[in-house]
This record gives C-alpha cells, structure tokens and sequence, in this order.
C-alpha cells in the first residue's frame, strides 16, 4: 500500500497545533502575580501589539504593490500568453505565504508576552518551574511556525501541484520575514543600547531598573525581534528548502520524499519538546541541548525506517543525516564561542580590565574565528551530500544538496522552541527586577536568561547555516527552471566577465545591507538616550524612583524609527537583484547569488557570534568575576555588548533572510531574465 506523505506532512502538522493549544492552555492557567507585574506585563505587551499593528500595515501596502506585479509579470507576463490562471495563482500562493509568516509572527507575540510574566512569577517556586513555562511558551510557536509551512506547502502541492507556485508562497514568507526581521531588529537594538548607555553607564543604574524609561521599550524589543522576527525568519529558511528541493526532485520523481522527511522531522520535534524538562539540579541549558539531542536521534531512526519501507535510495538518506550533523555542529561551535562557561568569553571578560578597545578588538577576532567551523561545516555538508548521491544519476546530486537542507531545518520545530525560550526569559528577567520579586527570584531568572543567550546564539547560528544550504539549493533550482525554459545547462564560469561582475555586485550587498541596519540602530539609539536624559533631568521624581517614567514614549520613538528604517533596506536587496539581472542575465544572477551567498554567511556568522560572545562577557562579569558590577571591567564590557547588540539581533540574523529572498527573486524571475537582459 503507497502511502501519501503529503496528507501525512497535513496530519502531523495538525498534531502540531493541537500540542500548540495544549501547551498555550497550561501557560495561560499558570498563575500572574500581583497586580505590578500584571502592569508591567501589559505594558510590554501593549508594546508588542502596537508595533506589530503598525509594521504589518505597512508590509501589506508593500504586499498588495508587489501582487499586482506578480500578477502582470509572473510566470510570465500576461500579454504573452491566453490563459492568465497561473498568475492569479502565484498571487494567491504570495499572499498566503506573506499572511502564514505575518501570522507566525503574531502567535509569537502572542504568547511571548503571556509566558514572560508566568515564567516571572514561577521563578518564586524554582527554575524547574519556571523553566517549564518559558519553554513550553516557545514550544506554542516552534510547533505553530513548522506545522504552517508544513501544511501550507502540502495543501499547495496538492491543490496545483508541483509548480512555480511553491516558490510565490516562498517568496511571500520571506519578503515579509525580511522586513519582520530587520524591523523587530532595530527596534529591539534602538532600545537596548539605549537603555544600557544611559542606564548602565552613565547612571550607573541596574539591567531592568524600572526608574530607566527604555527598560519596557527593550522588553518590547525582545518580543518583536526576537520572537516575531526569529520565527518568521525560520518560517521562511524552512519553506525555502521545501520549495527548492520540490523543484529539483520534481524531474526525479522525487517529491513525496520531500514531505516524508518533513512530516518526521516534524513529528520528531513534537515527541522532543513533550520530553524537554529540567530534572532535579540540572542546568536548564543541559535540558535544551539534551531536547535537542532526543529530536535528532529519533529523526534519524524515523526516517531510515521510512527510507526502507517505502524503497527511497539509501543515499538520499544520508545527505538528510548530513545536512543534520552539519546543524548540531554549527550550533556546537556557536555555543563554544558564546557560552559564560567557555574560554572565548572568559578571555573577553579578563580584556575588559583593560579598556573598551580591547573588549572590542577580542570580540571582533573570536567573531572572525568562529566563521571558519561553521561555514566548513556548511561546505563539507554540501560537498558530501553532493558526492554520496552524485552516483544516483543526473540531477541527483543536486537533489542531495536539497535534501542536507531538509535534514538541517528537520529539526526545526525544536530550534525554534529553543530560541523563543530565549527572550521569554529574558523578559522574566527583566519583570522579576521591576516587579520587585527578589533577589532570589532575580537569581532563578539569571539562570534562565544566561541559558537563553546562549540558545539564542545558537539558534541564530542554525538558522545562518540552514539559510546557507537553502539557498545553494535555491541556486540549484534556479538552474533547473532555466534548463525547463531554455534547455541550455548554466555553467557560472568566474572567468566570464559576466558570472565575475555579478559576484562583485553580490557579495556587496549583505555589506551595504547590513549598514543600512545599523545606522537605523544607531540614529535611533541617539534619539531615545536624548528622551531618557531629559526625563531623568526634567520629570521630577523619575531619577528618585517616586514617578514612574513615560515608558510609552520611548515605545514610540523605536517603533516610528524601525517602521521608517526597514524598509528601504529590503527593498535595496530586490532591486539589485532585478537589476543585475536585467543587465547581464542568468550568467551574471548565477555569479550574483555564489558571491551574495557567501559573503552574506562569512558576515552573519561573524557578527552573530561576536554580539553573543560580548553579552556573555558582559553577564560573566555581572556574576562578580572581573570586579562585578559597577566595575571599570563592567563599563568596558557594556560598550562590547552594545556594539554587539545591532550584530548579534538586527543585522547578522537579517542577512540569511536577505540571502534566501534574493535566491527566491532569481528563481522567480529566470524566465524573465532570459527574456530581457542588456548583456546576457
């Protein structure tokens, strides 16, 4: 009897969210303080939903003016051809994909800013406590995002089949994760730098102190970059490799291994998080990496199972265990290079003794060094898939490179967990110190957060290297609808002036993209420390604690400043794209996306894990190492982790989302390219 993965991948993801609402339930019983924290919680999350309201009707703007192009233009233009369905059916796949990754975004938030009091309040009955509501309020969206894309891709292959539709609901989740990403990016950083500036160090006033009017601003920022931005962000990598592999296993029969591998990484990641909890004097990062662990093991036996009953090659098999690997790895070295308890933030805590420059020039050199594992492991990854399925016959190899990055995102729904547990904790943290719960509570969500950087180093660094062999697949498909259109076989040669100019052009734009970031960040930094000085200085009662701040306005400053900052951004990115296209062609687009690819992962990679290493620094100093608190070490180590904060949140995780919407966009408009070029 055959079996239908695609209504498997439709019932798993089914499953999914009935986890989802389970776990949504137990969080929302759990008990919410009293009536301070019950304030401050609804501070954040009045925050929260008032960006996100002002962002997504921005992006819809931009959504309907990029319908009505897809609509004239995609597959192909509409005064070319009779029948005008195809059109109208990328339209509806694009606006599915745009309002499936909006909504990962708002289940996020949604309950983000529940779980960040409840994990506050259960820290006054331990860390297992609340460990279980933190990360269970992750799980809500780690099994909501991969059970979307999931269903969202299984319903569209089986309503239109396997066509270019895939790639329209692909590029809708990621222009929109794109955008989501860079603004919840500066808006997170906008506040937290600010906060810690004139905070930390010219106040000399705690993380969260309540008298601080940015501290409810950077809470906000947590949820709104960290949770909205990072879960669509992983929405968007993993229905990327979805529609690349679906596009090069389609000429190989192939595709319903596609959905199996999906649906049991899925269903892989749901027995994980039911058997993810700290046990008794355990760290809670031991109990994510253990969870983590659990899922791979049973993903590898699930599917070997399935490769053998329903006769797929073995081969196919292994790239998926590679591409795995590959994840664990870039997550290993991440955590090597960012974890309190390793000796590249120890040595980053022992140089800011001696001055800021020093925390800088360390943190910059580490971030540098921690490229060289990760993108080996992503190349290695590559290159082996490649090999073990070369054999299989043609296109097979490529077929392998696809399948590593499904056997990389499989995981996924545990990723994603993992990193929302992240500033869930984080702003647990930050209520526990406002609300004025205790020292010793204060010291149970330490714990937590500290385990929380780390994971969220992590996850930021598997979502790098997923986007890394998504998008070499999304090159693969390029080729192939280029071969489907043209019947030539594309051979990006760098000694054609084309492929080489195209390479140049590609490899600038994470640089001139991740500018554009940061200056967002730092414009918007300066006014909001300008609006804290004058309230400490000109409200009385603020600076003594007696009158509490106008926490309102220094929500509006980040969220007027990131609406305003991320769109031109993204837009920069597409259009150079169309316009490289355009001039030289598909030989100059195939140059473009090698050299956009991988100078976009060396850049993320470094700037990821040298803002994660300088926050660890800096709370490793916290703990009382260095001279603690207060300290000229502490000064030294809060200027690394403000210049890592806009690294680490805004421009390093936007990069692989601008990396896999320009390898979309290519895909995309291939027919076109080879239609109309000055050059090519």
């Amino acid at each position: 009897m055959s079996i239908s993965w695609p209504m498997i991948a439709i019932a798993v993801s089914l499953l999914a969210y009935v986890i989802a609402i389970i776990f949504y339930y137990k969080v929302s019983k759990l008990p919410s303080g009293n009536e301070k924290i019950e304030r401050i919680g609804f501070y954040i999350r009045k925050g929260s939903y008032t960006f996100l309201k002002r962002e997504y009707k921005i992006l819809l703007a931009f959504a309907l003016l990029v319908s009505i192009i897809i609509f004239l233009f995609f597959p192909n233009p509409i005064w070319n051809q009779v029948n005008i369905i195809p059109n109208i059916q990328m339209v509806i796949a694009y606006l599915g994909g745009t309002i499936l990754s909006g909504l990962a975004g708002f289940v996020g938030i949604k309950i983000a800013t529940i779980a960040n009091v409840k994990a506050a309040v259960a820290a006054k009955e331990g860390i297992r406590r609340s460990f279980m509501a933190a990360f269970r309020g992750g799980a809500v969206m780690g099994m909501a995002v991969v059970g979307t894309t999931l269903l969202g891709a299984a319903i569209l292959y089986l309503i239109f089949g396997p066509t270019d539709v895939i790639l329209a609901f692909s590029f809708g989740a990621s222009s929109l994760a794109l955008f989501a990403k860079a603004g919840g990016g500066i808006f997170t950083k906008t506040a937290d730098v600010a906060a810690d500036l004139t905070g930390k160090v010219e106040l000399g006033i705690p993380e969260d102190d309540p008298r601080n009017p940015a501290v409810i601003a950077d809470n906000v920022g947590d949820n709104v970059g960290d949770v909205a931005g990072m879960g669509a962000d992983l929405f968007d990598s993993n229905i990327a490799a979805i529609a690349a592999a679906i596009i090069i296993a389609l000429p190989l029969g192939m595709v319903d291994l596609i959905f199996c591998f999906g649906s049991l990484g899925l269903l892989a990641s749901i027995i994980g998080v039911l058997l993810s909890r700290v046990r008794k004097n355990e760290k809670p990062g031991s109990a994510l990496n253990r969870g983590t662990y659990i899922t791979c093991i049973i993903f590898v036996v699930l599917t070997l199972l399935a490769t053998l009953y329903c006769g797929y090659p073995i081969e196919l098999w292994g790239a998926a265990i590679i591409g795995m690997i590959a994840g664990v790895i870039i997550g290993i070295t991440s955590d090597f290079f960012t974890g309190d308890d390793k000796k590249p933030v120890k040595k980053v805590a022992e140089s800011c003794q001696n001055g800021a420059a020093f925390t800088i020039l360390y943190g910059i050199s580490y971030g540098f060094l921690s490229t060289l594992p990760a993108l080996l492991g992503i190349g290695l990854a590559a290159l082996a898939s490649y090999q073990l399925c070369a054999g299989l016959g043609d296109g097979f190899a490529m077929m392998g490179i696809s399948i590593s990055a499904i056997g990389m995102l499989s995981i996924v729904g545990m990723i994603i967990s993992n990193d929302a547990y992240g500033p869930i904790v984080d702003n647990a943290r930050g209520i526990a110190e406002m609300g004025g719960l205790g020292e010793d509570v204060i010291k149970v969500a330490d714990e937590l957060d500290a385990a929380g950087n780390t994971t969220k180093a992590i996850t930021k660094g598997f979502a790098i290297g997923a986007a890394g062999l998504t998008v070499i697949a999304l090159l693969g498909a390029f080729c192939e609808i280029v071969f489907q259109a043209s019947g030539v076989n594309i051979v990006f040669d760098i000694m054609n002036p084309l492929v080489f100019f195209g390479m140049l052009v590609g490899a600038t734009v994470p640089c001139v993209f991740s500018a554009m970031l940061i200056f967002g960040v730092n414009k918007n930094s300066q006014i909001m420390v300008k609006e804290i000085r004058r309230q400490f200085n000109d409200i009385p009662g603020v600076r003594e604690g007696t009158t509490t701040p106008d926490y309102e306005k220094c929500i509006d400053i980040a969220t007027i400043g990131s609406i305003r900052e991320l769109v031109p951004a993204g837009i920069l990115a597409i259009c150079i794209t169309l316009l490289v296209g355009f001039i030289g062609g598909v030989e100059a687009i195939g140059g473009y996306l090698a050299g956009n690819i991988v100078a976009g992962l060396l850049i993320a990679m470094m700037m990821s894990n040298a803002g994660g290493l300088w926050d660890n620094a800096k709370k490793y100093i916290e703990a009382g190492n260095f001279g603690g608190k207060g300290s000229e070490a502490h000064k030294a180590a809060v200027i690394g982790d403000t210049v890592g904060d806009p690294f680490k949140d805004t421009a390093g995780p936007s990069i692989n989302t601008q990396i896999t919407v320009v390898s979309l966009v290519a895909s995309l408009s291939a027919t076109l390219f080879l239609s109309f070029s000055l050059l090519g």
